[in-house]
This record gives C-alpha cells, sequence and structure tokens, in this order.
C-alpha cells in the first residue's frame, strides 16, 4: 500500500475530524448517476488534470480520489501528485471497498438532499399535494399554478402540464411577476422531493399569503399515477418587474429575520479568496443568462437552486467558506443561505451593482 492510499476507516476518520477535505468521484458520469454513495463531487478521471483547479482551488488540501477499484485512482493520484498536488490521497479498494457492508451507519461528504428535506417537512409539516388531487382541481378549473423548480433544461425534457419553469432559488424574486392573486393556489415541483418541498417551505416561511403546496414526488409522482408529462420551454421565468422586486425585498425581511447572514465588501471577499490557509468558493447564484451578460472575475456560475439540492456537484471541499455573489437586492443569494446555512455550511454574502457595472463596460 502505497503512503497516498488510505483505508475506508480512515477516510471515515477523515469525515468526521473537522478539517479541509476534498473527495473526488472520479467514475465515468453514467456510472455514478444522480449521486455517488458517498455524495461526493463526480469529476470524471479524464477531466481531473484540467479542471481539478476549480473544485478543489487550494493544492494543499487533502484530496481523496474514488474510483471503481481499478487503478485509475492511483495512477491519477501519482499524476497530480508530480502537478503540485502535496496531499493528494485515493480510496484502497474505490467505491466497491466504501460500500461492502452495505451503506448503513456510513458517513457521506456532503447531506443527502432526501434526509435533509425530510427533517424539514417533519418540522414544518410542509402542506403536500398529489398528483390526482392537483388533476382534479385543474379538471374543475381552479385558479392554481404549478411551479418547476428545477433547472430550464430540466423543465424543458419533461414537466407537469401547464408548470412554469422558476429554478428553486428565483422563486421569491418572480413570484409577484407569476402570480397576482393571493387566491391561487401555488403547488411547487421538481422530480422527486427535494427542490420541491424546499421551494414551496420557502414562499410559505417568506410569508406568502397564497395556499402553497408541494406536489408528492413531483413529476415522478405525476407518471406514477398515470399521467403524462410535457415537453419544450412553454412558459419560464422572465426578468423581475420593479414591483416583483419590491414585493421579494418585503418578504425578505421575513425570510431571513432569524438567519443572522453575513455579508462581506469586496476588499474582504479579495482577503478571503486570497488566503492561503483556507478554501474559499466565489459562487454567483443568479441565473446563467445573467452571469454570461456580466460577472466579477474569478467568480464562477452556479445556480442557486443547483446549490440548494446538491450543492456537492460544485462545492468540493469540506469545512470550505463560501461566498455566495447576487444583485444588490440579494432574493436569490438570501434563499441559498438561508437552507445552506442549516446543512452546515459557512456562509457570507457579497452584493454587487451589475447594473452599474454594465454601464461603465458599456
Amino acid at each position: 500500500m502505497s503512503e497516498q492510499s488510505i483505508s475506508k476507516n480512515t477516510l471515515i476518520n477523515w469525515l468526521g475530524d473537522g478539517e479541509e477535505l476534498a473527495v473526488i468521484d472520479i467514475r465515468p458520469v453514467d456510472d455514478v448517476g444522480y449521486a455517488s454513495p458517498l455524495f461526493a463531487t463526480n469529476l470524471p478521471a479524464d477531466r481531473l488534470d484540467a479542471e481539478l483547479d476549480r473544485f478543489v482551488p487550494r493544492r494543499s488540501v487533502r484530496t481523496v480520489l474514488v474510483d471503481d477499484g481499478t487503478e485509475v485512482a492511483r495512477q491519477s493520484a501519482e499524476r497530480l501528485k508530480a502537478k503540485g498536488w502535496s496531499n493528494i490521497h485515493f480510496l484502497d479498494g474505490g467505491i466497491p471497498a466504501w460500500i461492502k457492508g452495505g451503506l448503513e451507519n456510513l458517513p457521506t461528504f456532503d447531506i443527502p438532499g432526501v434526509p435533509f428535506v425530510q427533517k424539514v417537512r417533519a418540522e414544518k409539516n410542509t402542506p403536500v399535494v398529489f398528483a390526482r388531487e392537483l388533476e382534479v382541481w385543474k379538471e374543475a378549473g381552479e385558479d392554481v399554478v404549478v411551479i418547476d423548480t428545477r433547472t430550464t433544461p430540466e423543465y424543458e425534457k419533461a414537466h407537469v402540464p401547464g408548470a412554469i419553469n422558476v429554478p428553486g432559488a428565483e422563486l421569491l424574486l418572480r413570484f409577484a411577476d407569476l402570480v397576482p392573486s393571493t387566491e391561487t393556489k401555488i403547488v411547487v415541483s421538481c422530480a422527486g422531493l427535494p427542490r420541491a418541498i424546499l421551494g414551496a417551505q420557502t414562499l410559505i416561511d417568506a410569508g406568502i399569503e397564497n395556499r402553497v403546496s408541494y406536489l408528492h414526488d413531483g413529476t415522478r409522482g405525476w407518471t406514477d399515477d398515470g399521467f403524462d408529462l410535457e415537453t419544450g420551454l412553454f412558459e419560464i421565468y422572465r426578468p423581475a418587474s420593479a414591483d416583483a422586486k419590491r414585493f421579494a425585498e418585503a418578504r425578505l425581511e421575513t425570510f431571513s429575520k432569524e438567519d443572522d447572514l453575513v455579508f462581506i465588501d469586496r476588499s474582504t471577499t479579495e482577503r478571503w479568496l486570497a488566503d492561503k490557509e483556507r478554501t474559499t468558493y466565489f459562487l454567483d447564484v443568479r441565473t446563467p443568462e445573467e452571469f454570461a451578460a456580466s460577472h466579477i472575475p474569478g467568480s464562477i456560475s452556479s445556480e442557486g437552486g443547483q446549490l440548494l439540492g446538491v450543492a456537492y456537484r460544485t462545492i468540493a471541499v469540506r469545512g470550505a467558506r463560501v461566498i455566495l455573489v447576487d444583485d444588490l437586492l440579494g432574493a436569490r443569494a438570501r434563499v441559498v443561505a438561508h437552507w445552506l446555512k442549516r446543512r452546515g455550511f459557512e456562509i457570507a454574502i457579497h452584493l454587487h451593482d451589475f447594473e452599474q457595472a454594465a454601464q461603465v463596460a458599456a
């Protein structure tokens, strides 16, 4: 066993020692599926050299590569060590060794989304609607809006007929433009549970007057009950109006009142990013379109709704600081911070005047 090889027991200890740690599942994307058994970042071996710096910004961080039990992780670790990764390791036996004996009572890198939202649902008693009940409402012509909180590509592939696509972090910002009446019933959907429950509870915690619920098992529950899904970009979010922004600003006071949020200025941001002793992620939680139009150099586009459900796909270092970048209203950053702080992440928010920056650039 080489000095870079670590055992399953060692990884278990490292996952609980409170120090910075990166765990990278280097198997092909199709092999990993929705999530690694470790709920660790999936970065296939053939992309490691080009992209690992993005996911693990400091090369001195303990980094563990996990493969399918072949020699790929060992070979990758040796290659990366030669390129300057001073604390690179691989799990002896890979995923087969990790799951041997079952996953019960094993720690994970990130908190799986389903258990987390199940706790939220139990604590908050989040209202639920089943597919057949929703169909009855629609057939009766009731005033009901279905909001799909997934990414636009996911929505385009298949969604509940008539649903409007509003990724989870955008809900408060866009709500008033989509739902002008407090009498409208709101049903929040995703593909399964996590983003729908968090979306519904976000609206409820913000004091939205409408009757809000989540769709049980989302699109999966819809098809399980024998209903067909719709495909295509039928109805998606649009730029928020001034009225929608004022509505969101007022509701954010209620939503964030107990969050103890940390806001940092540009000089603090730059100091944190330059800190050689801590890992800091600088994540822009606005929409991909907004990021493409204008962003702060060095920031990474990380759509807020995705961070809510699958943070491990972006945040590969456990124990890192996370700076969320948003516009001056900060609606998306506040929503993301609200939930990620409850999952143990160290969060700060940096607000930036993108409109003024665009005018200066022009």
